[in-house]
Formats: C-alpha cells, structure tokens, sequence
C-alpha cells in the first residue's frame, strides 16, 4: 500500500467552488497539442507500457462473475506477463496495481492475492448507479473493508452535482471517507453524466475537499467514460488542491482503455500535467479489463518483432 500521506480533506468552501470555471476551448487546444506530440518508440515504449501495467487495477465487474474467475483474474494480477516476455525484458517482479471487483467477490480475491502485496478494491456505495440508501451504501462499504478490501471505490450522488448541491455532495463524501477506515477511497465521478467540464471540476474540488484519496472518472458502465478533456481538467484539479492543501490526490480513469497507444497517452498527460511522481501505483490507476492484452502484445512485438494473437495472451 502507498506510504504517502491520507488526503485529511479541508473545510468546504461554497465561494472556492462556485468560482471554479473551465475554459473548454482551452481544453481542447491542450489536449490537441498533446496528442501531436512524438509518442514513444522502442524500449521507451516497453518501459512505458511495463509502467501502465503497475498502474493498472485490473477488474471484473459483470454479472456473472464467479470466485472462478476472480481466481484467474488474480493469477494474472500476480504475473502479468508470460515468463518468457518477463525474462526478455529483464524483469524480476511485476504486478499489477490492484484487482477490483464487486464486494461479493472480496473474500475470494483476498484469499487468491494472500501473501501478495496486491490490494483489493472493491466497487461499494450502490454502484454504478449509487441510488440506495444511504444507510444501505455506508453498510457496503464498512462490510467490504472487514472483508479484505483495502480501497473503496466508491459512487458520488451525481445529482447533487447536478443541482448544485455541493453541501450534501460534501457530506455525502465524508461520510463515505469515515465508513471506509483505514481503506483508501476513489471517488467515481461518473463523468459523463455530470453534463459540464465546470460541473466535472466542482465535483473534483468536492469530493477532494472531503478526503477522496483519489478521484475517478468513470464507473464504465456509462456511455461516456474517461476521455483526454474530462482528465485534464481532473489532473489540474488536483494540481491546484495539492497547492492548496499540501495532499497529494491520485486519479484515475477508467471505461473505454484498452489500447496500449490510449494508455500511452494518459500516462503522457500525467507526466506533462503533474509529473513523474503521479507515474506511480500510489497515485495513478487505469481501471482496466481487456487492456492488459493489447499491452502484453505489443510487448512482444517488441522482443520477437512479430504480433501475437490475443488468445495466447489469456484472461479470465
């Protein structure tokens, strides 16, 4: 688990929030001039793409998950790469960031993952909808901790973005920050349905005043998930509260990566937008289900020179 400091959050500041503006044409420019930039080539891209591996929290969240296959998820949480490819790129070690599933399948995550360093995260408070009772939502994530779940990613109520009610957004994420103890929080903004790059930034400000240790964009069931413009102005968000408040907040996007050219670019956005540190398990996640198979065949493209088939790179 990361060894940074928790996000203790701050005060709510209603004059903070309503002041917050986005430029979306500015947005727009920035994200353009990214994206033309020369990608990475050769070993610098396997070394990029060996990163996006420790970053990414592999997941399975479909109905009809079984402990069979959060076991094999597992399994290749623990090695990611075929032993050949680890030994090629001179790799000893390598996992992936975390496995996130649904609380059901906590307990045998747990017991797949025990003596591994890999955590847990576990979807809780009604996801991906997030509109059950409170009480029912606290009781999800409280249960999902005393079974093995070191982080919570948790569902805002986006219609308090919706209406502007960012006293109840606050204390609806402090509520969900206390429940989760020594668990860390994502908090999933679900940003496409929150309509505004403003209202995607007030939320941010929010949920990150109220000790979301990361913010998140999507739970990728919406129909629109992460894109390069919901992500900068998330990534700035965090910049200007790291200023603000001294904490670091991590991010991660989520829904719709599954390329290993798309996973290039968000780690090429973190890096330009907040630096090498934010490069790290600790602060940057992809929420990920087919991506680690692109990556795993680019990787060998690069050792062999010759693309292999997606079944040779197995997933549960």
């Amino acid at each position: 688990m990361t060894t940074l400091a928790r996000n203790a959050g701050l005060p709510l500041d209603l004059a903070l929030i309503e002041s917050v503006r986005v430029n979306a044409n500015a947005v727009t420019r920035r994200v353009q001039s990214l994206a033309a930039r020369r990608s990475q080539k050769k070993e610098y891209q396997a070394a990029w793409l060996v990163r996006a591996i420790q970053c990414m929290d592999l997941t399975t969240l479909s109905g009809d998950d079984t402990e069979g296959r959060v076991m094999r998820l597992c399994a290749k949480a623990r090695q990611p790469l075929r032993a050949d490819l680890m030994q090629a790129l001179g790799l000893q070690t390598l996992t992936t960031g975390a496995v996130c599933v649904y609380h059901e399948m906590v307990a045998p995550a747990v017991r797949a993952l025990q003596g591994h360093a890999i955590p847990v995260a576990a979807v809780s408070t009604g996801f991906p909808a997030g509109l059950t009772s409170m009480e029912t939502r606290l009781r999800e994530i409280e249960l999902s901790v005393q079974a093995g779940a070191r982080e919570i990613d948790i569902v805002i109520g986006r219609r308090h973005v919706l209406t502007r009610n960012w006293v109840a957004l606050y204390a609806e994420m402090q509520a969900f920050r206390a429940a989760c103890g020594d668990a860390h929080v994502k908090a999933i903004l679900a940003t496409g349905e929150l309509q505004t790059l403003d209202n995607v930034a007030r939320a941010s400000w929010v949920c990150m005043l109220a000790g979301a240790d990361f913010i998140k964009t999507s739970t990728g069931k919406e129909g629109v998930n992460a894109t390069p413009e919901v992500s900068l102005v998330m990534v700035r968000a965090i910049r200007d509260y790291l200023t603000l408040s001294g904490f670091k907040v991590g991010y991660k996007p989520a829904g719709g990566i599954s390329s290993a050219k798309t996973a290039l670019q968000y780690l090429s956005l973190m890096k330009e937008e907040l630096g090498d540190e934010w490069l790290t398990p600790e602060l940057f996640r992809f929420g990920a289900s087919s991506l680690l198979t692109d990556i795993e065949r680019q990787l060998e493209h690069f050792v062999t020179g010759r693309y292999s088939a997606a079944h040779r790179h197995a997933m549960p």
